[in-house]
């Protein structure tokens, strides 16, 4: 008998990242559709840093949470429509109630990986309400798998119903995966899943060997459509798979069909492996700061390097987008005092 793997699509999610937050009503309709017609288990909608998470420091969106959903919503039937929610972003009385209103089906309960006792809340409101819910830890590589799975047991304990490990700064390479994705196999009574990003070029041989190591849950986005260099290549993945004799549900040809319309109706360009994606990566700094590291490197006259290196050095992580100006106004001035003394 083949095995099943769970594919969860967080195109409309992740991918918001590469489109500054800009999804409009039209691209989640085809693009929701799609996924329906090829069998996507779950489509995760919303903005890149998830629920709530619109605001002028981290990036607007288009469309508030409300609409996005509802549009998903009502074009998504047997697909799951999913949410990911980060409790210092997502409040329960207002977010979670009116996402859970609109019909959402699963819930991706977020966190910094040492951090789970946040989620407590959230996860037991939801599952009350009757929904699916995941947990995810994000930023995995900066923790032991003894860490890890300390965190995903108190997720397990609140009622999680699998656990996914985010390599948010696409910092993994197969050796780190298949240590931490076992050992939390091993370990735990809920599936486990893994969620690649593809900074060194790793996104797609990290998944698999998360599958071979015994996940059962595999995140991807259409054409790669995700933070910084994006995230593992959902087409491909399915077609892996299948060479693999795994069965996923989805239909080759007709992910392949969402991945030419995501093409020519979302994507402003194809994700691809940059200078400052590599350099993200190997700083183990969050995907989604590219971005706003280049734009403030232009305007402090700086090396975008530097400042995700020392990003790396202050272990930043996603949601302090304002320490990033910090990093930028550091390194101007120890360069201006370099130079005051080169030039004394």
């Amino acid at each position: 008998m083949r095995k099943k793997i769970y594919i969860h699509d967080v195109s409309l999610r992740d991918g918001s990242h590469a489109i500054s937050h800009k999804l409009d009503k039209a691209q989640i309709i085809a693009y929701c559709q799609a996924a329906e017609a090829a069998g996507v288990p779950s489509v995760e909608v919303g903005h890149g840093n998830g629920l709530g998470a619109s605001s002028i420091q981290i990036g607007l969106s288009r469309l508030e949470d409300v609409e996005m959903l509802s549009i998903a919503r009502e074009n998504l039937i047997k697909t799951k429509l999913a949410i990911h929610v980060m409790p210092g972003f997502a409040t329960i009385n207002k977010d979670l109630k009116r996402a859970f209103d609109i019909g959402v089906d699963l819930v991706r309960e977020a966190c910094h990986c040492t951090e789970a006792d946040i989620t407590e809340r959230h996860i037991a409101f939801a599952r009350e309400r009757g929904k699916e819910v995941i947990g995810a830890l994000m930023m995995t590589h900066m923790a032991s798998k003894e860490i890890l799975l300390e965190e995903a047991l108190k997720m397990q304990s609140y009622g999680a119903e699998g656990v996914v490990l985010y390599d948010s700064a696409g910092a993994y390479l197969p050796h780190d995966v298949n240590e931490k994705i076992s050992f939390l196999v091993a370990n735990l009574n809920i599936p486990v899943g893994f969620h690649a990003h593809n900074n060194l070029g790793m996104a797609i041989a990290n998944s698999l060997t998360a599958v071979e190591s015994g996940a059962r849950i595999i995140d991807g986005a259409i054409r790669g459509f995700g933070a910084g260099a994006g995230n593992a290549q959902l087409e491909v993945l399915v077609a892996v798979l299948q060479k693999m004799e795994y069965e996923t549900g989805i239909s080759l040809y007709k992910i392949l069909d969402a991945a030419e319309l995501a093409q020519d109706k979302i994507l402003e360009e194809i994700p691809s492996i940059k200078n400052l994606s590599i350099i993200s990566g190997l700083s183990g700094v969050f995907s989604g700061f590219a971005k706003h590291v280049s734009r403030l490197a232009k305007e402090y006259e700086l090396d975008p390097r530097d400042i995700f290196i020392e990003l790396g050095k202050r272990k930043v992580v996603a949601g302090q987008e304002d320490l990033i100006v910090e990093v930028a106004i550091d390194l101007k001035k120890i360069n201006s005092t370099n130079n005051s003394k080169a030039n004394g």
